[in-house]
């Protein structure tokens, strides 16, 4: 699935019509993510695309992201962040799959600490576009 994601990623592309946008970066693999996050009239979010260089694991994080959070508010998207940062970082028995779907594959990143960064640039980029306004577009 991991693959599948990478080499055929969802929402992978522009989004002109986007409420937010904002990129980020990991120095340590050299991972670029651009991110475009469209709201509806009730907040939540409508639309999000992705754009930018990175290794399989990033690009297949940031496609399953883009999945998981259309028709989620910010406090929903939220509280996935941060079950997804929990999930790979922590050693614990806990179900994510209801909060995160497909996501939930990525788990097994915890393993792996250098790759931790590359899972959660996409997670990191849609919780600072929402919760700390992102960059407005013009």
């Amino acid at each position: 699935m991991i693959l599948e994601h990478a080499n055929q990623p969802h929402h992978h592309g522009n989004l002109p019509t986007a409420d937010k946008q904002i990129e980020l970066r990991n120095p340590t693999c050299g991972d670029v993510l651009e991110l475009a996050v469209k709201l509806d009239d009730s907040g939540k979010i409508a639309d999000v695309a992705f754009s930018g260089t990175g290794c399989t694991i990033s690009q297949a994080s940031a496609s399953m992201m883009t999945d998981e959070v259309i028709g989620k508010t910010p406090a929903q998207v939220a509280e996935m962040v941060e079950a997804f940062s929990e999930m790979i970082t922590a050693k614990t028995d806990k179900d994510y799959e209801k909060l995160l779907g497909d996501a939930v594959v990525l788990e097994g990143v915890a393993q792996f600490p250098a790759r931790i960064k590359c899972a959660t640039l996409a997670w990191k980029a849609i919780y600072q576009a929402l919760q700390e306004g992102g960059h407005e577009h013009e």
